[in-house]
């Protein structure tokens, strides 16, 4: 991977991570684009899981206020109760989840098929304007949690879009969906990153020589200012317009990729 291929990436992260479109699957595109061998090239997979922390920093530093209020220990708490599941099921599976990673045909399908989902989301879920974090209960974080799990079990679903549709199912208004989407992203996204260094430190080291971590730097870097920016832009489109554009954006690419795949094309 050179500098550039880290840095259009790393952008790629930055605007995705937080849209219910699934930065995952849109890396694993970018790189297939840039001639990146995603089911050969232990490093891009790694590179893939590990520039989310820098995009999750953001949260940290746009939330600040949240993230460091000591007087409310409840949020913290209701953060990890969420989190469980995702802990859980991320280590069984992270064999199948690097799997899949490799298979952009199979990512394309789950994030095609996942689109028709968003266009009826705000009509299915978006049933209460409950717009205070203090009044969402333990079990509500929970099952919130048990929806992020789709994105874990699926790549390509969006971890975004799991997590705010639960937090709708759950009574949430589209804002506070999201927002708590922003705060489960911290714990889930930093485990994962953890993760995938520890088991390239253990079972593949020869990936951590010094060029690619420097590409691991600036790829974090670079997917923390780009989601800086496109946090407070789609908080604010989402609580205006809701999800459909979003899911026709996904049946219109998938649709593209999808035939670009079958022909050889892509």
């Amino acid at each position: 991977m050179t500098f550039f291929q880290a840095i259009i990436i790393a952008i790629v992260e930055g605007l995705t991570e937080f849209l219910p479109i699934s930065s995952t699957y849109h890396m694993a595109l970018t790189s297939k684009i840039l001639g990146i061998d995603l089911e050969n090239d232990l490093f891009i997979k790694l590179f893939i899981e590990s520039i989310q922390f820098g995009a999750i920093v953001s949260v940290i530093f746009i939330y600040w206020r949240k993230f460091f209020d000591f007087t409310k220990f409840s949020f913290y708490y209701k953060i990890i109760v969420a989190f469980v599941p995702a802990a859980i099921v991320g280590v069984l599976l992270k064999k199948h989840i690097d799997n899949l990673l490799g298979n952009l045909m199979v990512m394309t399908v789950i994030t095609f098929l996942g689109g028709f989902l968003l266009i009826f989301a705000d009509k299915w879920f978006n049933k209460s304007k409950e717009d205070n974090l203090d009044n969402v209960s333990y079990k509500k974080s929970f099952l919130i949690g048990i929806f992020q799990l789709l994105a874990i079990v699926f790549p390509g679903f969006s971890r975004s879009a799991a997590t705010i549709i639960g937090g709708m199912q759950q009574k949430l208004s589209r804002k506070l969906a999201a927002e708590f989407s922003f705060f489960l992203a911290v714990p889930t996204l930093a485990g994962a990153f953890v993760k995938s260094m520890w088991d390239a430190y253990k079972h593949t080291p020869e990936l951590l020589n010094k060029g690619n971590i420097n590409l691991l730097i600036v790829g974090n870097v670079i997917a923390f200012i780009v989601a800086m920016i496109a946090i407070k832009g789609f908080i604010a489109f989402l609580t205006k317009y809701g999800f459909k554009a979003f899911g026709y954006y996904r049946i219109i690419m998938g649709a593209a990729v999808i035939l670009l795949l079958i022909f050889h094309i892509l």
